[in-house]
């Protein structure tokens, strides 16, 4: 059976649907999110990509990354594939969303509107073998700089984000005392 994913315009409206793999080689714009989950000291569960991934095996990336359904709520797909991916459920909220086109490897090219989400966990993740290689918590600073001595071993979006974003997930960091996420 054929996965699809939302497409949309660049103000994140519905325009229609498409068969992921075909979406990813046509570099068509879709709808997207990521998650990004921390723990009690800050820190952020990073996972490393199956390497039988369809793009980016192997590579270091954020806790969870995914595409809605058609027809599928946003915050209902998060907490799906969170508990697809990484074996656990907790409470997400959106912090903001951004638009990216970026050359995936295989030719494939990450078109997306994507829609980022933060919770906290202090449990032991239990990730799905066919989709994490491995997994470890590091604080934003540490990520920083593995990824500026080793750049290659990150997702390009997730890259694209902590370069370009790092300011929100910080503030959304600070706001976790004062709001239940």
């Amino acid at each position: 059976m054929e996965e699809l994913v939302v497409l949309v315009d660049q103000a994140d409206q519905v325009v229609g649907t498409g068969e992921k793999l075909l979406v990813h080689l046509r570099g068509d714009l879709h709808r997207a999110f990521s998650i990004f989950i921390f723990n009690s000291s800050g820190e952020l569960l990073l996972q490393q990509r199956n390497r039988e991934k369809y793009h980016t095996p192997g590579l270091w990336s954020n806790t969870c990354c995914s595409h809605p359904r058609p027809g599928e709520e946003l915050g209902s797909a998060a907490r799906r594939r969170l508990w697809e991916e990484m074996g656990f459920t907790c409470k997400l909220r959106e912090i903001f969303s951004c638009y990216y086109k970026l050359q995936l490897d295989k030719n494939l090219i990450e078109h997306e509107h994507d829609h980022i989400f933060i919770g906290f966990f202090d449990g032991k993740p239990q990730p799905d073998p066919a989709e994490v290689a491995n997994w470890r918590w590091l604080t934003l600073e540490k990520i920083y700089g593995e990824m500026k001595k080793s750049p290659s071993l990150f997702t390009p979006w997730f890259a694209l984000i902590m370069q370009n974003y790092a300011s929100q997930l910080y503030k959304a960091l600070e706001r976790k005392a004062d709001k239940e996420i």
